[in-house]
């Protein structure tokens, strides 16, 4: 496979999803302008090994030449720290590209291959490699973003928060790396919560083993809430209400606890919302809400 593919290679997925003549033509219209702009991937690369496993990224660079950084989105699917690809979520960077972003779309090993705290350590490395080759690829380092779905919002979180820990960097090249602000879909915060009683889940139990239920200083490691202090970027919650896999209160105990640190953040309740399962108003409003947000708080300067 080449190094370099289009990104009009998703015109057949975005087609596929369109039911009337009228849509396609408007789809395809800003494909083109996809093509145009912003068209190119840099798939696969290798940012790290860890267990034996080669961890790979995407690379989203906008065509512009002679343009100055990019302010860049770093992007963690979800799937519960066991399944998911970052294939299985590209079209979620669209929104990004089509503002003038550069997209990093990361994996990162699962519970299959090892369990808590790999993930963790994946991510953040995946950082450093951003920061590490900013002059290559234009990204603006001072303006770096982590973002994801469900455990991916709990990875955002964990990048972005859990700052200078030994726990997760030791096997990972390059200096720490302060991001510019996080954008947390439905994120898991309080990974304890979810190990028992009536929160209690298959796939967070997996991730840090029964043998392992006990330790709560792991478990109190990779909660995003332990992190909550003073001086963090700014963090944006987005959050259904009825979610029935991550509960509301998960970002509801994070806005609190961020408040009450002084930290700038804001939670878009999307009401009767289930686990990202969103209607398109919702998701519309949520990242106006986004757009908005970063804007308040510096790092959103240009793009749409």
């Amino acid at each position: 496979m080449p190094k370099i593919i289009i990104l009009l290679a998703f015109l057949p997925i975005l087609a596929a999803a369109v039911k009337a003549p009228a849509q396609f033509s408007k789809t395809a219209e800003w494909t083109a302008e996809v093509f145009v702009d912003y068209g190119f991937i840099e798939p696969n690369i290798t940012y790290a090994k860890a267990g034996g496993v080669d961890l790979k990224l995407d690379v989203y660079r906008p065509k512009t030449k002679n343009a100055p950084p990019f302010p860049t989105l770093v992007f963690y699917h979800g799937g519960g720290w066991r399944g998911g690809s970052k294939e299985a979520y590209s079209l979620r960077v669209l929104p990004w590209l089509e503002a003038g972003w550069a997209v990093v779309n990361v994996e990162y090993r699962l519970t299959g291959a090892a369990r808590a705290p790999a993930a963790i350590e994946d991510c953040r490395c995946a950082l450093r490699w951003v920061a590490e080759n900013a002059a290559k690829y234009n990204f603006d380092p001072a303006k770096i973003v982590v973002s994801g779905q469900s455990a991916g919002g709990h990875l955002a979180l964990m990048t972005g928060m859990a700052t200078n820990e030994k726990a997760f960097d030791a096997n990972c090249p390059g200096a720490e790396t302060r991001v510019a602000a996080v954008v947390n879909w439905f994120g898991i915060t309080d990974v304890g919560d979810l190990l028992e009683g009536k929160n209690k889940t298959e796939f967070a139990s997996n991730w840090i083993g029964a043998d392992r239920f006990g330790d709560a200083d792991l478990i109190r490691m990779v909660s995003p809430l332990s992190y909550v202090r003073a001086g963090l970027p700014p963090i944006i919650t987005i959050h259904g209400d009825a979610d029935p896999l991550v509960p509301y209160s998960h970002a509801v105990r994070l806005h609190e606890a961020l408040t009450k640190a002084g930290v700038p953040n804001e939670l878009f309740t999307v009401k009767k919302g289930d686990h990202g399962d969103f209607t398109k108003a919702d998701s519309v409003a949520a990242y106006k809400a986004i757009r908005r947000f970063l804007r308040q708080n510096g790092v959103w300067k240009f793009g749409k």
